[in-house]
């Protein structure tokens, strides 16, 4: 039974779904970046966490730093949006929490979006950030990588650079409600479409349009779920279970599995999308943050 709070928060996600163009009225990309910036944030402002702009591989970004976090270890964030909306500014908080929740800094990239920078944009700038911290000193071993919506399927389109540029890979990988499909085969866009609030398979379908041009919609760093995923390293994937993008995360699962990479994969019974954006203000948000903080800690040495 979800929460009071997280049914409070619906109407939002309603508010939402007409903003991103989901109900129907024609929108173009400008009024969607405009409407996206001027909401609210869902998540409160977490106390002890200082954010300081910085620049990593070329992109704007933000650190968030958790008061006593340690700060030879870092998480490499990038925000939702459907790589077409969206920013690190927008995520902020969110991120925040997160990186207390962990106990350690977060890196938070504001790489650049389609239509004007079509994939592999914002691959190659996720690869880049990742490049930045190894040249700054950080170790692999003490890098996680996360993202939400887009960013998730940014999180795992990023694995799959790094090991393709062999380079030495991150020690885990937090994916939360990710896209990992651009053609949108999951039969959870069909079942789950009408508890879906934000998204549908309209809305994607554009997005998908938006970034990727007239590229292969199944090239693995596009649709990380047709990657390979052997020698990855451990994936922690959550998903809401009212989301649309439900099988997008449980086939990847299934697939890092067969490949023998640890994947545990927590679906939440009742949430929305990406709705760990709502923390500080939904129980079930907070247990999620929490969840990731108990699982990523041991990974990056902190435990």
């Amino acid at each position: 039974m979800a929460s009071p709070q997280a049914e409070a928060r619906k109407a939002l996600l309603v508010q939402m779904r007409g903003m991103l163009g989901g109900d129907g009225q024609p929108m173009n990309i400008d009024e969607q970046r405009a409407r996206m910036a001027g909401a609210p944030p869902s998540a409160t402002v977490p106390e002890g966490v200082t954010t300081t702009e910085t620049y990593a591989g070329g992109c704007r970004a933000l650190w968030h730093d958790p008061e006593g976090g340690a700060k030879d270890r870092v998480i490499l964030y990038f925000h939702g949006g459907g790589y077409v909306l969206g920013s690190h500014s927008r995520s902020a908080n969110a991120v925040s929490h997160i990186a207390k929740a962990v106990g350690c800094r977060a890196l938070n990239v504001d790489y650049r979006l389609a239509p004007e920078h079509p994939f592999p944009a914002a691959v190659d700038d996720a690869l880049a950030a990742y490049r930045w911290l190894l040249a700054q000193g950080m170790a692999a071993g003490h890098i996680a990588i996360s993202g939400d919506s887009a960013g998730g399927g940014l999180t795992l389109a990023a694995l799959l650079a790094i090991k393709g540029a062999g380079l030495p890979l991150p020690a885990a990988a937090v994916p939360l409600s990710a896209w990992t499909d651009m053609e949108g085969t999951g039969d959870s866009m069909r079942s789950k479409a009408e508890a879906d609030l934000i998204i549908s398979d309209g809305v994607l379908a554009g997005m998908a349009g938006q970034y990727l041009g007239e590229q292969d919609p199944k090239d693995p760093l596009a649709s990380p779920l047709h990657g390979d995923y052997q020698g990855l390293p451990p994936l922690y994937l959550q998903v809401g279970g009212d989301e649309a993008l439900l099988d997008d995360s449980t086939r990847v699962a299934e697939r890092a599995r067969a490949a023998g990479v640890e994947a545990k994969l927590d679906i939440f019974p009742e949430m929305q999308h990406v709705f760990q954006n709502s923390a500080g203000n939904v129980p079930e948000a907070d247990e999620a943050i929490a969840r990731i903080g108990a699982w990523l800690r041991p990974r990056l040495g902190l435990a």
